[in-house]
């Protein structure tokens, strides 16, 4: 079995789509001013579908990732509707495959988006996902801008 592995070099503010399909229409673009070498993949691509979202995440980061936290903050037709901090890898006993990779690197990881369970209402989600390297979130390894677009509603 051969498989193909690339790396997509982004430059900031250049979109690329994640998925379209009849009820979603999902794409991201970097919120930093670096290309990076990623690649992330999602499926299936509705929001009428009950099952877990799958995601496949293949990056290139340009620091050790010996600590990282995550902020995620979601919006709904432009009102904040979720803010979310957590640590992932903290240097003692992390249990994400993420954790202690270097720099230069090439990190690839599969996980679960449990976020499919809920139903979705019609309209558009802006999503900010920044992953820090410190605690006080002053160094920045990478920060995702996703835009989704929920086309009816699921009930």
């Amino acid at each position: 079995m051969f498989g193909l592995l690339f790396f997509i070099l982004f430059a900031p503010g250049v979109s690329e789509f994640l998925c379209t399909s009849s009820d979603l229409e999902m794409s991201y673009t970097f919120c930093d001013s670096t290309a990076h070498a990623f690649m992330f993949n999602l499926t299936p691509c509705s929001v009428m579908d009950n099952s877990v979202w799958k995601a496949a995440l293949t990056w290139i980061p340009r620091n050790d990732i010996h600590f990282l936290k995550i902020v995620f903050r979601v919006w709904y037709d432009g009102a904040k509707a979720l803010f979310w901090k957590e640590v992932l890898c903290s240097g003692a006993d992390d249990e994400y495959s993420v954790c202690g990779t270097l720099k230069g690197e090439t990190l690839v990881a599969e996980f679960d988006i449990k976020g499919s369970r809920i139903q979705f209402p019609k309209g558009n989600y802006t999503v900010i996902v920044q992953g820090f390297s410190d605690d006080s979130e002053n160094n920045m390894l990478i920060c995702l801008n996703f835009t989704m677009i929920v086309k009816q509603d699921a009930f």
